[in-house]
């Protein structure tokens, strides 16, 4: 089957849909959070293949950033449940179904 100029242009829409995150829970300070949500999305990009490594990048960041006990979860179709300190919290997704969240605990 042969491609048209419109099927392209809508892949292209649809990549560039994608690629853009999408924050789904968050109690994050403004600013906190738009550093966090560029932090999970350069290490998603960079690790595109290996989501451990770009967990590890997020974590070890906020940590120096923010301060100890971070824990980053990043994946497709898992279901949390944590407790983590006030404004400490953000859950997004990134590329359509890679999910990422990020909280401190105490």
């Amino acid at each position: 089957m042969a491609e048209t100029g419109d099927g392209k242009k809508e892949d292209a829409d649809y990549k560039r849909l994608q690629s853009f995150p999408l924050i789904r829970h968050t109690d994050m300070p403004e600013e906190m959070r738009v550093e966090t949500m560029e932090l999970c999305v350069t290490a998603c990009e960079k690790f595109a293949s290996n989501n451990e490594s770009a967990a590890k990048m997020i974590k070890e960041s906020m940590d120096k950033k923010f301060g100890s006990s971070w824990h980053v979860v990043i994946g497709e179709g898992f279901g949390f449940e944590v407790t983590h300190e006030v404004k400490n919290l953000l859950y997004m997704f990134f590329g359509g179904s890679l999910a990422v969240c990020v909280w401190k605990c105490s």
